[in-house]
């Protein structure tokens, strides 16, 4: 079953970087979800899309899954870049 490896992003939500420095691997959805027909929830039969696990680097999430004989790839970490405005900027 094919895995990623990724670090995880930043939450959108909060201006903490927080657990931003780790590396997780995880599977890509084996089947889509679909709808239950009784109570209308999305889930499907896969069991390995509740599986992540965490890793201080990504040398070990890739040491981890050769282990294994699982099939992954990494995603790198896209370049953060910093827009430096000053609070006077606002009023120009």
């Amino acid at each position: 079953m094919p895995a990623r490896i990724y670090q995880r992003p930043k939450n959108a939500m909060q201006s903490g970087r927080a657990r931003t420095d780790e590396w997780l691997l995880d599977f890509v959805p084996a089947e889509a979800r679909r709808a239950d027909p009784l109570m209308g929830w999305a889930g499907s039969g896969d069991t390995q899309a509740q599986v992540t696990l965490t890793f201080a680097t990504a040398d070990e999430a890739r040491a981890y899954a050769d282990k294994y004989g699982i099939a992954a790839h990494v995603i790198p970490t896209p370049v953060r870049t910093l827009k430096l405005q000053s609070y006077a900027d606002n009023f120009r």
